[in-house]
């Protein structure tokens, strides 16, 4: 065993670490965080195997955009230092079965096609060209994927905040969950009703 071959155990020993934490932790916060560092660990593993620009996409699109929205998310709706429910029974034997099927599904693959060393052509395509590739509109191009990804982000991101939009009946208290300094207490805000905003509005 060579040094790339343990750099590569090393990552995705990272990777898998990193993402049973992410689903097995009991803090949404946490949990989000360690899903960002698996997603960096996905990167690395693309450094490990030189295409650098998907490395550079994958930190910029998942690490810096949708982790970024799935923890602002999780602030607006005021529930970052809560824990989540435990899952019941049905979810947790659905949740076991799926990692059962994953693993059938990845050893029949192995199994079956193998990965037997072959001489081939480093893997060099100039960052230009995939630019060029990605903006183009003519028949090979990729600019409507581009633009409906931005679009998706952009609709994610105003769910987020609609949801993130407690109405409550007018006066009563939006209960929230204890912040560092209270001794533990809770902070009890009014919540804003739809008849204060339109007495606010002209």
């Amino acid at each position: 065993m060579n040094g790339s071959q343990i750099i590569f155990y090393l990552i995705s020993a990272f990777i898998l670490g990193t993402a049973v934490l992410a689903v097995t932790t009991s803090k949404i916060f946490r949990s989000a965080i360690w899903l960002l560092f698996s997603l960096v660990g996905v990167a690395a593993l693309y450094f490990w195997m030189q295409v650098e620009f998907v490395a550079a996409v994958q930190i910029i699109v998942y690490v810096g955009g949708v982790v970024v929205l799935i923890i602002f998310s999780i602030f607006l709706t005021q529930q970052s230092g809560s824990e989540m429910p435990k899952p019941s029974l049905k979810r947790l034997l659905f949740a076991v079965l799926a990692v059962l099927f994953g693993f059938a599904f990845t050893y029949n693959i192995i199994a079956q096609y193998g990965f037997t060393p072959a001489v081939v052509k480093p893997f060099t395509v100039p960052v230009t060209a995939i630019g060029e590739q990605m903006l183009d509109t003519k028949q090979y191009g990729f600019v409507l994927p581009f633009e409906v990804v931005s679009m998706l982000l952009l609709a994610a991101m105003i769910g987020c905040i609609v949801i993130a939009m407690r109405w409550a009946p007018k006066g009563k208290p939006v209960q929230k969950p204890p912040y560092p300094g209270m001794n533990g207490k809770s902070a009890n805000i009014p919540a804003i009703s739809k008849e204060t905003m339109e007495e606010k509005i002209p």
